[in-house]
């Protein structure tokens, strides 16, 4: 067992949700190229359960859940699963941009919800950041929703409910160390992502993602330190500070996208991103002050 470090907590969110952003980017290049996202959910899953299992073994961690959040993990696996196969799905019908701020609503999310799952105390300070954050992100959708495919829309909002799952979920399993329940996770993800990408007559061989193999590795390899720095930042601080943090990631994507894709940004969305990342340093300046004098919590890494 380690210490929980709050600090280092919110530098694993950041780091996190900026390899998540540019992940989406190459998600979208992967399907112009005719690579499907829930194909790439698949093998990008499998791919990490072996990373696991080496690193395991290597390591000689221990892969043993903890008892009593083993049902919190089956949640987990659930949740992780809808969140990949919706949001890199969304993005073979809208933009990355829009993709990326509707699926960053999910911090509006927790906010919202953490009275009753957490018992936070909703501060007007607190508020005050999420009506930011929020204003950010109108602001980048901005006039872009128009004519928009609803099936992106609906894929995009749907992995944001399956991320306010899941960062309630991964909050409250700290008994259980990062390896461990990145196997157990993944192991649960796997067949639930094979059989709707199967169900949607997605699952094809690997041999299919050649059609972009740069893409794709960058968007499997986005992930892989993308979900193991989001769970050691979980262990660390609450879901309410890790999703106002995680409202990064649309501001890395909606640049990456102008940088990568060419998707221009109009002044009235770079006002937004500034917003957003305004909302951010908000909310790491009063998560820093609430736990200045509150003692390190004992978690598993």
């Amino acid at each position: 067992m380690t210490r929980s470090s709050p600090a280092s907590g919110l530098v694993f969110a950041l780091v996190s949700a900026s390899l998540y952003g540019f992940n989406i980017v190459y998600a979208r290049m992967a399907s112009f190229a005719g690579a499907s996202g829930s194909a790439i959910v698949v093998y990008r899953v499998f791919l990490m359960l072996v990373l696991v299992g080496i690193v395991a073994a290597v390591t000689r961690s221990s892969l043993k859940a903890a008892r009593e959040e083993r049902g919190t993990l089956l949640l987990l696996g659930i949740a992780t699963a809808f969140v990949g196969i919706c949001y890199l799905s969304s993005v073979a019908f809208i933009p990355v941009t829009v993709a990326a701020v509707v699926f960053y609503t999910f911090p509006i999310l927790i906010v919202l919800a953490s009275p009753f799952v957490e018992g936070t105390r909703l501060t007007p300070a607190l508020l005050g950041v999420v009506a930011l954050a929020t204003l950010g992100v109108a602001l980048v959708v901005g006039p872009v929703f128009g004519g928009l495919d609803w099936r992106g829309l609906a894929l995009a909002f749907g992995a944001s409910l399956a991320t306010a799952i899941q960062f309630f979920a991964a909050a409250r399993c700290r008994r259980t160390g990062v390896m461990a329940k990145t196997f157990w996770i993944h192991l649960l993800v796997l067949p639930t992502a094979a059989l709707i990408s199967l169900a949607a007559g997605q699952l094809v061989p690997p041999t299919a993602l050649a059609v972009a193999p740069f893409a794709v590795a960058m968007t499997i390899g986005g992930y892989v330190f993308g979900f193991v720095l989001q769970f050691l930042a979980l262990g660390r601080i609450t879901a309410v500070a890790a999703g106002i943090i995680y409202c990064t990631e649309p501001v890395v994507a909606a640049i990456s996208s102008a940088l990568i894709l060419d998707e221009a940004l109009s002044p009235l969305q770079m006002t937004g991103g500034a917003l957003v990342l305004a909302a951010i340093i908000a909310n790491v300046v009063l998560e820093q002050r609430r736990l200045k004098d509150a003692p390190l919590v004992p978690i598993a890494d």
